[in-house]
C-alpha cells in the first residue's frame, strides 16, 4: 500500500470510530483519547490530519452527510419504481434505522444538531450544508414525482421538503427522549399525508 493510500486509510477509519463514538455519547463528551485509543492511532498522527478538535468535528461531519447523501441517492435511483415510492423509500430507511435507538453513527445530525450549533461555526456550517443537500434532494423527488404523476401536490417542492425534513428531524429527537417509536409512525403518517400517499 502506497503512503497516499495508508494516510487516507488511517484518516478515514479515525473519522469512523469516531463517528460510532459520537453518535451516541454526544461530541462534548468525548474527549480525544478516547477517540485515538478506539482507533488505535497515535495523538501525533492525529494532528497530522487534523489541527484541531473542531476541525476534526467538522470533517466528520462532512464525511457524515458524504455517506448520508451518497445513501439518499442510491435508494432514489431505484429502477421500476415511481418517484413517490422512492421518496417513501426514504422514509421507510429513516425509519428503520431509529428502531434500535442507538444509530451506530447513522443519526448524526440528529445527535449534533443542537449540540454544536452553538460550540463551533465551522461544525454548524458543516451540518447546515449536509442539511441543506438532503432537503435540495427531497425537493428533487418531489419536483420529480409531480412530473411523472405519483404525487399530487400544489406546494411548493422546497417549502414542502424543508417541512418534512424538519417534521423527521423532530420525530427522530422525540423517539429519543421518549423510547418509543410512535413519533416515527405519526411521522411517517403525517408524511403520507402531506404528500396525498394515504
Amino acid at each position: 500500500m502506497n503512503t497516499e493510500n495508508n494516510n487516507l486509510d488511517v484518516r478515514q477509519h479515525t473519522l469512523e470510530t469516531a463517528q460510532r463514538i459520537i453518535s451516541r455519547k454526544g461530541y462534548s463528551a468525548v474527549g480525544l483519547n478516547e477517540i485515538l485509543t478506539a482507533a488505535d492511532v497515535p495523538k501525533g498522527s492525529f494532528y497530522y490530519y487534523f489541527k484541531s478538535k473542531d476541525a476534526f468535528g467538522e470533517a466528520m461531519l462532512q464525511n457524515y452527510f458524504e455517506n448520508y447523501l451518497a445513501t439518499m441517492d442510491t435508494i432514489f435511483s431505484a429502477a421500476n419504481q415511481t418517484m413517490a415510492q422512492r421518496l417513501l423509500n426514504y422514509w421507510a430507511h429513516w425509519l428503520d434505522s431509529q428502531e434500535s435507538f442507538d444509530c451506530q453513527g447513522k443519526c448524526l445530525a440528529v445527535k449534533l444538531a443542537a449540540e454544536v450549533a452553538d460550540l463551533s461555526e465551522a461544525m454548524r456550517l458543516a451540518i447546515k450544508s449536509g442539511t441543506t443537500g438532503i432537503i435540495n434532494r427531497l425537493a428533487d423527488v418531489i419536483d420529480a414525482g409531480v412530473a411523472d404523476g405519483s404525487l399530487n401536490i400544489e406546494a411548493d417542492a422546497n417549502s414542502l421538503a424543508q417541512t418534512l425534513y424538519q417534521l423527521w428531524l423532530g420525530a427522530s429527537l422525540m423517539a429519543k427522549i421518549t423510547r418509543s417509536m410512535d413519533p416515527m409512525k405519526n411521522a411517517m403518517a403525517a408524511t403520507r399525508k402531506i404528500l396525498h400517499l394515504e
